[in-house]
């Protein structure tokens, strides 16, 4: 499973718990907020997520699950207004 921790700004207060408890994807800023790294945290992280959001003091940390990657479609070959997929050469008239 995949998931993902969110913080709630307004419950929020700012006392970086989560951050000593989470570095690897929370940092502070300088008024000591949390920022969010908002990428699926990993298997191995999964436990120091769930501690990070239980020890919030204000409960202001919630782990999601993230929805699943979606795989990326394949690519056509670029064109050209020719339809060569070639480069277009250009005709100089000839005077």
């Amino acid at each position: 499973m995949t998931i993902r921790i969110e913080v709630d700004p307004i419950t929020c207060e700012a006392h970086g718990l989560c951050a000593e408890l989470l570095p690897e994807r929370i940092t502070l800023d300088e008024w000591g907020y949390p920022i969010i790294d908002g990428t699926p945290i990993p298997a191995a992280l999964h436990d120091l997520a769930r501690r990070a959001a239980n020890a919030c003091p204000t409960l202001a940390l919630s782990l999601r699950a993230a929805p699943a990657p979606e795989p990326e479609a394949p690519r056509r070959p670029r064109t050209t207004a020719n339809g060569s997929g070639g480069a277009v050469r250009e005709r100089r008239s000839r005077r």
